[in-house]
């Protein structure tokens, strides 16, 4: 039967009104990233009726996950996708602690990676619902959904075993996420800067879910977190950058707050966009920066460690980006330069279509 046409106009004005009014109603997200930044994200995106999807970096070489790489076969890394899993629990705060608790060492000391001291209790849930599924790592995560209750997915971006490497403008190359996450701590000196990021083996093939979620979502958010190693590896994978590009979705990126010895060095906020752009192979349709000052205990920790307040180039900025959301961010009263969740969250809707 056919709708009377002003019934139809009607209607669609009212739903219209429903998301101006809220922003949040409905849409689906997908997050791209990994690490604190993508954890402090999706603890605040659950609190929206949104529609969340994570895809999360499987770069991570380092700590629990290397161990359990090392030990068992073919094993992915959990780490990230555990970080996600608890960022979107709703199941109480006992499900959350079980998943981020980590053993300590014997007498406090490194035990030479024996036993289950220094591991994280929740990679070791999360690889004993991998061993009960058959080694299907989709499967576990899917029940850790469900014991989590979480509010979304969370996808792994590949699920073939990946390293990154990052050569340099002097001629040499690091490969392994810690080690190239960690070059600038371990080296307080001035280091010769990242010439290119890839990724072995460079035709890692994207996760099918992952895809899928790109694909169907409204909004897709890059960031926060380091470029390098949260950020970079995720598109890397070819069909994750591809489906990226030719997603209708509106794509935001979240530019870092400080600079990372080792890893951007004197970068402005345009060279973390166009880095950005390079990997992805288009333009974001949105940037978010933060404007907002530091206190100057904050800023004398974060320079002994050579590391600086992004600087804002406007002009080039908007030559690079369609639209440009630049706004206090920083967590206030902290001790460390973290975006505040809050305000992210209100920074990336208010400049987001809702219509």
């Amino acid at each position: 039967m056919d709708i009377n046409p002003e019934i139809s106009r009607r209607r669609d004005t009212l739903q219209r009104k429903l998301r101006i009014q809220d922003p949040f109603a409905g849409r689906r997200v997908v997050t791209i990233g990994g690490g604190s930044g993508t954890f402090s994200l999706l603890s605040h995106l659950k609190k929206h009726p949104l529609r969340i999807s994570a895809v999360v970096t499987m770069s991570d070489s380092g700590g629990s996950s290397r161990r359990l790489m090392d030990e068992f076969r073919r094993q992915l890394p959990l780490g990230d996708l555990r970080m996600s899993l608890v960022a979107l629990a709703r199941n109480g705060a006992l499900w959350r602690e079980v998943f981020m608790h980590r053993f300590e060492q014997p007498n406090g000391e490194d035990n030479g990676h024996t036993g289950i001291g220094g591991h994280s209790l929740g990679n070791l849930v999360l690889k004993g619902l991998q061993d009960i599924n058959n080694d299907d790592l989709l499967l576990a995560l899917e029940d850790a959904q469900e014991l989590l209750d979480t509010a979304g997915n969370v996808v792994p971006v590949t699920l073939a075993q990946t390293t990154i490497c990052a050569d340099l403008e002097d001629g040499t190359t690091i490969c392994g996420e810690t080690d190239i996450d960690t070059r600038g701590k371990k080296h307080p000196g001035p280091l010769s800067p990242i010439k290119r990021l890839s990724l072995v083996p460079e035709d890692a093939p994207a996760c099918p879910q992952a895809i899928r979620a790109i694909r169907r979502a409204d909004i897709i958010i890059i960031g926060p977190g380091d470029l390098y190693t949260s950020l970079l590896p995720n598109l890397l994978v070819p069909d994750i950058a591809c489906a990226v590009r030719e997603s209708e979705a509106e794509k935001v990126y979240i530019c870092n707050l400080m600079t990372k010895h080792g890893e951007t060095d004197g970068y402005k906020a345009s060279d973390f966009v166009n880095t950005i752009h390079h990997y992805l192979g288009t333009r974001v349709d949105r940037v978010v920066v933060n404007d907002g000052s530091f206190p100057s205990d904050v800023l004398k920790m974060y320079s002994e460690e050579q590391s600086q307040p992004v600087i804002i180039d406007r002009a080039r900025l908007t030559q690079l980006v369609p639209n440009v959301a630049i706004e206090p961010l920083q967590l206030e009263d902290d001790s460390l330069a973290r975006h505040d969740p809050e305000r992210l969250v209100g920074a990336i809707f208010r400049t987001s279509e809702t219509y």
